[in-house]
């Protein structure tokens, strides 16, 4: 999987050369960082249930059909276990993210091939997105974790909203 270092050593190797000054802040940023996202990753495994049942919680609250109203949501009548488990999915690549200190997880695992998923399922983003800000929103520091580590934890929350209103636009685009 990606990270600040394989993308580094990947890119020198490519170009026949040894990593260069920048190339090596880069990894030494991501290393003393390193701290922050292991304690936001140890907090997420201990909290994904609870976080991602908030989550739906707060869908369900501002959309009682599971939807956001765009597209009809299977998610409203077969269950919010399933809203429920696609959060967790989300959690679960967050805290990989969080250890390798790279996107990497989350690109190949969840947001590269999200909008033909989404299209075939007949899923609407902008569900998702109430959610991922809701999680965002509910963390707090130093209750939860230190401002270090709320900062990484929400900025790969960032990172997944950003990518499901790109494709919530787009889906609005072709429709």
């Amino acid at each position: 999987m990606k990270s600040v270092i394989t993308t580094v050593v990947g890119s020198a190797d490519s170009a026949s050369r040894f990593p260069s000054a920048s190339d090596l802040e880069s990894v030494q940023g991501s290393i003393q960082r390193a701290a922050a996202r292991l304690e936001a990753a140890e907090k997420l495994a201990a909290n994904y249930d609870g976080i991602a049942q908030r989550a739906v919680d707060a869908v369900y609250a501002q959309y009682p059909n599971g939807a956001t109203g765009r597209q009809p949501r299977q998610c409203a009548t077969e269950g919010k276990e399933k809203c429920k488990r696609d959060f967790v999915h989300y959690l679960r690549l967050i805290n990989y993210s969080l250890v390798t200190g790279g996107t990497g997880p989350l690109d190949e695992l969840a947001i590269n091939g999200q909008k033909e998923v989404y299209k075939a399922l007949s899923i609407d983003a902008g569900t998702y997105v109430a959610g991922f800000v809701n999680m965002r929103n509910d963390g707090c520091a130093p209750r939860d974790m230190s401002a270090q580590a709320l900062t990484a934890y929400n900025n790969l929350l960032d990172y997944v909203i950003n990518s499901l209103r790109s494709e919530e636009h787009t889906s609005e685009l072709q429709s």
